[in-house]
């Protein structure tokens, strides 16, 4: 029975930690992020859900980060990302890299 506790409060806690993850969105239409600049405390679990409102593919990239997904278009992604220190992290539509509208960056403060 202890043993069955002390698993159900490790449970508890970690599902309390999931849900401390900060969401945000980002939204790509056809090689326009919106918003360009994205920011979430230091020390935070980050959940990014990009919304591909467009009509062709984008690929969310982030070399800082480690990240490449690619987004159907009129589809909608989550990427969990692990606490970060502060700083700030490039990232890109990579389909459409060339244009400014395409660059953002994401502020952890």
């Amino acid at each position: 029975m202890k043993k069955y506790l002390i698993a159900l409060m490790l449970l508890q806690a970690g599902l309390a930690l999931a849900d401390d993850a900060v969401i945000l969105k980002l939204t790509s239409t056809d090689g326009v992020l919106e918003p360009l600049t994205l920011e979430a405390p230091a020390g935070k679990a980050i959940t990014l859900v990009i919304i591909n409102a467009g009509k062709s593919a984008m690929e969310f990239e982030s070399k800082p980060l480690k990240i490449e997904k690619v987004v159907a278009a009129g589809k909608t992604k989550e990427i969990k990302i692990q606490a970060l220190a502060a700083g700030s992290y490039k990232f890109v539509d990579e389909f459409h890299e060339t244009q400014p509208s395409a660059q953002g960056t994401l502020l952890i403060k």
